[in-house]
C-alpha cells in the first residue's frame, strides 16, 4: 500500500499549466474513446453520446477539478490526499446523471451509459493525475 505525503503547494502558474493539460488529455482522451466507440458501432448512438456534450462536459469537469485542487491547495494541509477522496465522491456522484438517462431517455442503453460513464473516470483519472504529485516520484514533472 503507498502513501500520500504532504506536497508543496503549486504556484498559480503551475496550476494554470496543470490545468490546461487537463483539459486538454481530458478531451484527447474522450474524444477518442468516442470515435472508437461510434465507429465500432457496439452502442447505439444518442444525443448525450455524441461530440459536442461530451467535450463540452469533459472541459467543463476538468476546469471544476483544477478549481477545486486550487482551492484545496490553499486551505488544507495534504491537498494532493483530499483531492483525491473529493475526486473519487464527486466521480460516483457523477454517474447518477448518467443512471437517469436510463430512465428519462427513450434512447438511452445500458452500453451507451456505461460508456458515458467510463468517459467520466477518463476525465477523473486525468485531472488527479495531472493535478496532483500522486504517485509521481522525487524529482519528477511539474
Amino acid at each position: 500500500m503507498s502513501t500520500i505525503t504532504p506536497t508543496a503547494r503549486p504556484t498559480r502558474s503551475v496550476l494554470a499549466r496543470r490545468g490546461l493539460t487537463a483539459v486538454a488529455l481530458s478531451l484527447v482522451a474522450n474524444a477518442l474513446v468516442l470515435t472508437l466507440v461510434l465507429a465500432s458501432g457496439a452502442v447505439q448512438p444518442f444525443t448525450p453520446l455524441s461530440y459536442p456534450p461530451v467535450m463540452f462536459l469533459s472541459a467543463v469537469g476538468a476546469i471544476g477539478a483544477t478549481l477545486v485542487y486550487g482551492l484545496l491547495s490553499s486551505r488544507v494541509e495534504n491537498p494532493d490526499r483530499t483531492f483525491l477522496q473529493v475526486a473519487i465522491v464527486v466521480l460516483v456522484l457523477s454517474f447518477v446523471p448518467d443512471i437517469g438517462l436510463l430512465f428519462g431517455d427513450p434512447q438511452a442503453t445500458v452500453a451507451g451509459v456505461l460508456v458515458l460513464m467510463v468517459m467520466h473516470v477518463v476525465v477523473a483519472a486525468v485531472c488527479v493525475g495531472v493535478l496532483t504529485e500522486i504517485g509521481r516520484s522525487e524529482g519528477g514533472r511539474v
